[in-house]
């Protein structure tokens, strides 16, 4: 494909103007595994970015580098402009950067609306603490409920805001995951795997409500599904036993001989 080889022989097409997100050589090692083997990317402000690869390349834990809870060997993070690289995972959720989880990741003896509230009060506060956010009634926290209550009208859960988030069915469970999201007042969100066990058409309704209410945010995306990543992405990157193997976008990643090899298993 018509491309620009970066500096670690990777496929990479056009560029990235205004990024929201730069990471900058990451390497990640445990021992002798090298989990994330020189990752530079760059994601333009509003991008829809996914990243794909086979299980085992690297994927959740370059999503760990960036969002602080793994410390890299090597590189750094840039996050809007700033270099975040030494900042914790709380630091960076007040900064604007917010994660879903692999596995859903609610407090399932809280309720619906306490989940929501505790994500909106930690976005708010540098030194949050998740133990005493009930014992601040001031300052804030009154902005913190209404911007709970309008979250749970989004993602359609107000009417559930008082059941504990552990009776959610699964699907419900993801709804607020993405509300949780959503009440950081992200920049940049990264959803890993965020419609894993889903039928289809619980996928289309993920889906549908991730763009609704996270469209005029930058998201990096962690997904199986190829098929819903070709659709949704603007840019796709391919990583492969930690490193970039392409990137660029749907149609010329899907048509790219190096994935179709690694990764799509020439069914494309």
């Amino acid at each position: 494909m018509a491309a620009d080889a970066d500096a670690h022989g990777s496929t990479t097409i056009g560029t990235a103007d205004d990024p929201v997100l730069e990471t900058r050589g990451l390497v990640k090692r445990f021992g002798e595994l090298v989990a994330v083997d020189d990752v530079s990317l760059r994601i333009p402000r509003g991008e829809v970015r996914s990243v794909i690869g086979p299980n085992g390349a690297g994927k959740t834990t370059l999503f760990d580098l960036i969002t602080g809870v793994l410390a890299p060997t090597e590189g750094s993070v840039r996050f809007a402009g700033a270099d975040v690289t030494g900042l914790a995972p709380h630091e960076r959720v007040a900064r604007g950067m917010s994660r879903s989880f692999q596995l859903t990741d609610v407090f399932g003896g809280l309720t619906v609306r306490e989940n929501v509230r505790l994500a909106a009060q930690a976005a708010r506060d540098d030194g949050f603490s998740p133990a005493d956010w009930l014992l601040r009634p001031t300052g804030s926290f009154v902005d913190v409920l209404a911007d709970a209550e309008a979250v749970l009208e989004r993602v359609d859960l107000a009417d559930r805001a008082g059941e504990r988030a552990a009776t959610l069915a699964y699907g419900d469970r993801r709804r607020l995951e993405i509300g949780i999201v959503l009440a950081t007042d992200p920049d940049l969100v990264l959803l890993d795997e965020p419609t894993a066990g889903m039928s289809r058409e619980e996928t289309a309704a993920t889906m549908a409500l991730v763009g609704d209410v996270l469209a005029d945010r930058t998201l990096l995306l962690i997904e199986h599904d190829v098929d819903l990543v070709l659709d949704v992405s603007d840019r796709v990157t391919v990583l492969d036993r930690g490193s970039v193997l392409a990137s660029g976008t749907p149609a010329e990643v899907a048509a790219d001989d190096d994935v179709q090899a690694a990764y799509l298993g020439g069914s494309r």
